[in-house]
């Protein structure tokens, strides 16, 4: 018997576990700090793109309020759904991060916050390649990856009903493929999250 996609069941948990997720790590006031940080360095009226953007608060909220224009990616249509609802200034797109098609050079920064953890971790390079190519030389990436390796699921998300699954590598390793992927780091900080965490990475695209 074949095993169920993995992002199928990333898709159908943000699908079913949407609100739940929200009230777990209060959305409303999640990332403030990184947020204002990301702003300071962005130009007037800048273009953004936010992938696995979620309801869009509050990082796509953020961002149009502050004046920018803004394009959330998510694979799940009912994180989607509420994204248009909660943030119409923006655009959402509901696709998966590694195929979907946009502009080289279209944008002035990509935030990717908890989410490149859901893409299988051998596609994750491929991915950091994409996302450089859609910025503008000079261009930040706001990012937030595994810091030890590991890829497995939860069967019971969040005390919610339904599984989630995560692939990460290591610290070492995350930094050696944006480096790879024509980023310079900027900023390297690990981030606690109970007996584990993730790192903090703020990157900005070569000009070369």
């Amino acid at each position: 018997m074949a095993l169920e996609d993995p992002k199928e069941v990333v898709r159908r948990g943000y699908d079913l576990l949407s609100e739940h997720y929200e009230r777990a790590y209060g959305s409303e006031t999640k990332y403030g700090t990184w947020i204002e940080e990301l702003l300071a360095l962005l130009p007037g009226a800048g273009t953004v793109l936010d992938i696995g953007c979620g309801t869009g608060v509050p990082v796509a909220r953020s961002l149009v309020t502050a004046g920018h224009r803004v394009t959330g990616v998510d694979i799940s249509e009912v994180q989607i759904r509420r994204a248009r609802e909660l943030v119409p200034g923006a655009d959402f797109i509901r696709a998966d991060a590694t195929t979907v098609e946009l502009p080289r050079y279209g944008f002035d920064a990509v935030v990717c916050l908890y989410a490149l953890i859901h893409v299988p971790v051998d596609e994750q390079p491929a991915l950091l390649e994409r996302i450089a190519s859609w910025l503008r030389p000079g261009g930040w990436f706001l990012s937030t990856t595994g810091h030890r390796a590991w890829t497995g699921t939860d069967e019971n998300w969040l005390g919610g009903g339904a599984a989630m699954w995560w692939s990460h590598a290591d610290a070492a390793t995350n930094r050696a493929w944006l480096v790879q992927a024509g980023f310079d780091v900027v900023l390297e900080e690990v981030v606690p999250d109970g007996d584990s965490g993730h790192v903090l990475f703020r990157a900005r695209r070569s000009r070369g």
